[in-house]
């Protein structure tokens, strides 16, 4: 490890326009569950599965139910950002790091100074009036009850993307130019299973592909270095 942490400390030293491509496993280290870990969503009992519950076609025909499942299990506000999100966010403020591309919904880039993030399946900091388009923060449907409703009488929705919904097209743009522009491309915290997200780190065509993730993903062979091991643990003994 002691080796790799070398490598991975000369290949950002080199870096001026590094991105971070990074999942569910970057979060998991603030307390916020994936899907497919052991532990994971997907691994646990409910009347429905969670793709199901989180689908689009759910929320239009069991609204009530989907909001009971969103509050319980997508709602983690008194997450803090970890050693990985913080060691990003002091890259990018030291010019090293251009851009965070992340699968994840809870806002924790942002919380620890990230500037320039692209959150493909949205925020759940972001809510909106499917009527009026008013705003709403995440504390509003939190303490909600039912079917979150806006002043105006229409039902506000979360800016996350949903099973069988379509990726925003300006996101999904500037994280593509971001990932072509990039001298080096860290992966982190993720199983490179869900698409079209995963699809996007075929974009970078450098030499300096970094994956560090628990698990194997299907992109290990073509990593120019490979870290299985906590991103948190890997990134904190990166010096800026």
């Amino acid at each position: 490890m002691e080796q790799n942490i070398e490598k991975l400390q000369n290949m950002i030293s080199d870096s001026t326009r590094i991105v971070f491509f990074g999942g569910a496993g970057v979060s998991t280290e603030s307390g916020i569950p994936d899907f497919r870990s052991v532990d994971g969503l997907y691994h646990q009992h409910y009347r429905y599965p969670p793709e199901t519950m989180l689908s689009h076609s759910f929320y239009e025909t069991h609204t009530e139910e989907f909001y009971d499942f969103y509050r319980a299990k997508m709602l983690c506000l008194t997450a803090k950002p970890n050693a990985a999100h913080k060691k990003l966010s002091e890259l990018e403020q030291a010019g090293k790091l251009t851009a965070v591309v992340t699968q994840n919904i809870d806002g924790l880039h942002q919380m620890a100074g990230g500037k320039t993030v692209y959150e493909l399946h949205g925020s759940v900091h972001r809510n909106y009036c499917r009527r009026c388009h008013k705003l709403y923060d995440a504390e509003f449907i939190l303490n909600s009850t039912g079917i979150p409703t806006c002043s105006c009488g229409g039902t506000v929705k979360p800016d996350v993307v949903l099973y069988e919904e379509g990726l925003n097209q300006r996101t999904l743009y500037g994280a593509v130019e971001a990932i072509e522009r990039a001298d080096m491309l860290i992966i982190g915290g993720t199983s490179l299973a869900v698409y079209p997200a995963a699809s996007l780190i075929d974009y970078y065509s450098g030499d300096r592909l970094v994956l560090i993730n628990r698990t194997s993903t299907p992109q290990d062979r073509n990593a120019n270095l490979l870290i299985q091991g906590s991103i948190g643990e890997v990134l904190s003994q990166i010096k800026v």
